[in-house]
Order: C-alpha cells, then sequence, then structure tokens
C-alpha cells in the first residue's frame, strides 16, 4: 500500500490545492481566540484585534478571531466530502480583559459558525490533560466566592458533512481498518486521559508558536473516522502532528501551514516514521493479547478468529483487520530559491505479517 502525504505552505484561508469534496476526513487543532500566545498571530491577519485587545473589548476581539478562523471553516467545508469528519480540538480561554476575569467559551463560538455553515455536530469528546499542578483554583485562595475552577480539559469537537457516508457491502478497505472490540470501547468514550507530549522542536521560540496536541489524539481520530487511502486533512498544520498520524496509520494527508519553519522542523520527525508506525501495530496487537487473556480467564473467550492473525476477536467485523507498518518514506520538496517550501512524501506501507 502507497500513501501519499503533501505539506503546503501557504494559508488555509485559501486552499486552492484541494477540490471540492476530496477530504474525508479533518483532524486539527487551531489558534486559540483569547489565549494570549496566539494574540500576535490574530492581530497580523486583523489589526483590529491588536486594537481591541489594546482598548480592554475582550468580546470585540473575541469575535474578530472568530471571524479569521471563519474564513478557514468556508474553505473545511468546501473540500470536505459529503459524509465526511471533521474533528477539531479546541480549548477554551480564561483571561483578565479590562480588569475583569471571564471565561470566552471557544468551543461553544466554534460549534455555532461550523452548524450556521451546514455541518452536523456530532457528541464531542473532551480530553482531559493530567496535570502534578496541586493548584486546583484561580482567584482567592481559600476564601469564598471569589475563586475559579482551573481549566484541565480540552474539547474534540465532531461534525459531519451531511448524512453518513455509504460502502460497498463487504469492502474491502472498509473492513482492513476494523478496530479491536476493546479499543472502540475506549476509543468511543466522550471522556479521554491523554498525557500531553514534547513537542520536539528545536529552538524555545518554534515551541512558543505552535500548539500542537499528542500523537495519541490525531491517531485515535483517524482510526476512528476514517479507512485506508482515504485523505485527511490539517488546515493548522503547526508541527505536522496529523500528517505524522496518517503516516503512520496508513492515509493519505495534507497540511496547511504558514511558517515554512515548521516545515524544515518535520524532516527530523519523519525519519522516526518506520519505527512509531512498528511500535504502534506491536502495542495494538499486544494490548488486545492481553484482552483476550482476561476474557479467556474471566471464562469468556471471544468467538471469532481473526483473518490475519492468530488471535481470537469478539465481533464479525473485526475478522479481517489488518495492520499496517512503514517500510519506506521518500520526500520531494518543492524549493523557491535555495528554501524549501512546499513537500510531498510517499509512504509505502506493508502488511504486520503474525
Amino acid at each position: 500500500m502507497e500513501t501519499e502525504h503533501r505539506v503546503v505552505v501557504g494559508d488555509a484561508r485559501s486552499m486552492g490545492a484541494i477540490d471540492d469534496d476530496a477530504v474525508e476526513l479533518v483532524v486539527t487543532s487551531p489558534p486559540y481566540p483569547l489565549i494570549e500566545m496566539w494574540d500576535d498571530t490574530f492581530a497580523d491577519l486583523d489589526p483590529a484585534i491588536g486594537d481591541a485587545l489594546d482598548a480592554g473589548d475582550g468580546d470585540r476581539a473575541f469575535e474578530l478571531m472568530h471571524d479569521v478562523l471563519d474564513e478557514v471553516w468556508a474553505e473545511v467545508v468546501r473540500v470536505l466530502a459529503p459524509g465526511g469528519v471533521l474533528c477539531l480540538n479546541v480549548g477554551d480561554a480564561t483571561r483578565t480583559v479590562d480588569g475583569e476575569f471571564r471565561l470566552f467559551p471557544n468551543h461553544a463560538e466554534i460549534t455555532n459558525r461550523l452548524t450556521d455553515r451546514g455541518l452536523r455536530s456530532l457528541p464531542d469528546i473532551l480530553w482531559r490533560k493530567p496535570t502534578n499542578s496541586p493548584n486546583k483554583f484561580l482567584g482567592s485562595g481559600m476564601l469564598p466566592p471569589n475563586a475559579y475552577p482551573t481549566l484541565e480539559h480540552e474539547h474534540v469537537l465532531v461534525f459531519r458533512n451531511g448524512s453518513t457516508r455509504g460502502f460497498p457491502p463487504g469492502d474491502d478497505q472498509r473492513y482492513e481498518s476494523a478496530y479491536f472490540w476493546e479499543e472502540r470501547n475506549e476509543w468511543f468514550s466522550d471522556l479521554w486521559d491523554v498525557p500531553g507530549e514534547d513537542q520536539h522542536l528545536d529552538g524555545v521560540d518554534a515551541r512558543e508558536r505552535s500548539g500542537a496536541f499528542p500523537l495519541e489524539i490525531p491517531l485515535r481520530l483517524i482510526r476512528m473516522f476514517s479507512a485506508y487511502g482515504e485523505t485527511v486533512l490539517d488546515p493548522f498544520w503547526g508541527t505536522g502532528t496529523t500528517t505524522l498520524a496518517a503516516m503512520v496509520a496508513g492515509r493519505d494527508s495534507v497540511g496547511y501551514e504558514t511558517d515554512p519553519g515548521f516545515r524544515d522542523a518535520f524532516d527530523d520527525l519523519v525519519e522516526t516514521v518506520p519505527t512509531l508506525a512498528d511500535e504502534q501495530t506491536e502495542d495494538r496487537l499486544d494490548r488486545h493479547r492481553e484482552f483476550v487473556a482476561e476474557r479467556r480467564e474471566a471464562g469468556n473467550p471471544p468467538s471469532y478468529e481473526a483473518a490475519h492473525y492468530d488471535v481470537p476477536v469478539v465481533t464479525k467485523q473485526e475478522r479481517q483487520i489488518r495492520l499496517y507498518t512503514v517500510a519506506d518514506v521518500q520526500e520531494r520538496t518543492v524549493t523557491d530559491g535555495d528554501s524549501p517550501v512546499d513537500a510531498t512524501y510517499e509512504v509505502t506501507h506493508e502488511p504486520v505479517l503474525d
């Protein structure tokens, strides 16, 4: 199996490199309005945002920041195939503006804007980021009533473009993309405990300009909502976590990123893809074997045999499940003078043998 991964250095408000209805899944994490680290990014795109912040007008800045994101959502709706799914990781913002401490509900604003554009909102996921911090409040310490809960979660919002997608009966690509029964039970919970992780970027400035999420988040979402060989888009590419996950998971991908420095840094991560894919497939099989052993010990062994692996499975839908690893990654880079700009990565996948 071969997959292709394009990284476009450009503005996702105009994704001309992608045709209408061309992607089956979008997995992304945009800049979060009213989170201070993104102020300059938004103000560069619309100077009126900087004016609103300087004037202490949080409501106006919040609206204008979401207006900027809304231009990207228009393009996302254009390129998302009928029945395609959008998974959007976003956190709410808490901030003192003009002397008043407030919550700015990014997840609610984005939900309203995307449903206004015709997408159908599905149950979302709360991603709880474990922390060792002893401080579970903001504000007045031990004295009521002026303390506030600390936000320790983000939202993974899920939307569908119209009704569910149809597949031919017994479609091989879809059945090979199945997940194990116990994976379904974990992944399709609306509460996830997934620890954050380092972004492995060179330079403090690069880390401060990125909001990368852990690889486990896009990996789960890609396996949950797409089949092998389908296309995943990330319009806010950042450090390339979604592309990395798509390479490991055997899907095509497209990413848009305005900062060419992130694309340059991604080449170091690409070298890790074969090892990551090996670790992921080995871990999935090991976890499934542990699950089977526990079921047998409880006197309730799975009833069906997997076609490609010497393991039983719980349901008929899992019987054709096929895991792939990465044999090779080849890069083609488009240059502008002496500087690399866009890149395409061609990945060769091989089925994992039992």
